[in-house]
């Protein structure tokens, strides 16, 4: 290829090289050079979401970045953080609420939702509609994916409670 660059960076915490073409957009590097196809590629516009993925800690349109811009990043995909354990109540909360349905924009969603909670541990439903509003979901109508993330949430900071709760008692029996 003309113009090809040799990139490094941490992919689900990897350390991975590649060579890509200036012009080629990270999305199509995790899906074709990585087989990470829980990256979707829908609309190759930004629009739609649904190539969601995170870069040092933030939620990015993959089809918006090229791939030499990751050089020397920390890259992770929906693959990443499913096998980390990272977004298993989220994974949990969408299914039992029937949250997705074709699955296309599930990944996106999971994405930046996870990204929201832990920026925001108790949203309101106008703040997590706010934020998944820029994920587009043409099964579900979105009010069972925003019961999922309030749903996630309350068990997240009841989960908290409960360990700084147990935390304490120890220290206030000894006196």
């Amino acid at each position: 290829m003309e113009n090809e660059q040799r990139i490094g960076f941490t992919l689900n915490g990897e350390r991975v090289r590649a060579r890509v073409a200036a012009r080629q957009h990270l999305g199509d590097l995790l899906r074709l050079e990585f087989g990470l196809t829980g990256v979707h590629l829908g609309c190759e516009h930004g629009v739609c979401g649904a190539c969601t993925i995170r870069v040092d800690g933030r939620a990015v349109r993959a089809c918006l970045m090229l791939a030499v811009q990751a050089e020397g990043a920390v890259v992770e995909t929906i693959e990443g953080l499913t096998e980390s354990g990272e977004i298993a109540d989220l994974q949990d909360a969408f299914h039992r609420r029937n949250a997705l349905q074709c699955g296309y924009c599930t990944p996106g969603m999971l994405v930046t939702a996870a990204e929201l909670l832990a920026e925001t541990p108790r949203p309101s439903r106008e703040a997590i509609r706010e934020a998944v509003g820029g994920n587009y979901c043409r099964c579900t109508g979105y009010h069972a994916i925003v019961d999922a993330i309030a749903a996630t949430a309350e068990t997240r900071v009841a989960a908290t409670a409960e360990t700084r709760t147990a935390a304490a008692v120890p220290a206030e029996a000894g006196r």
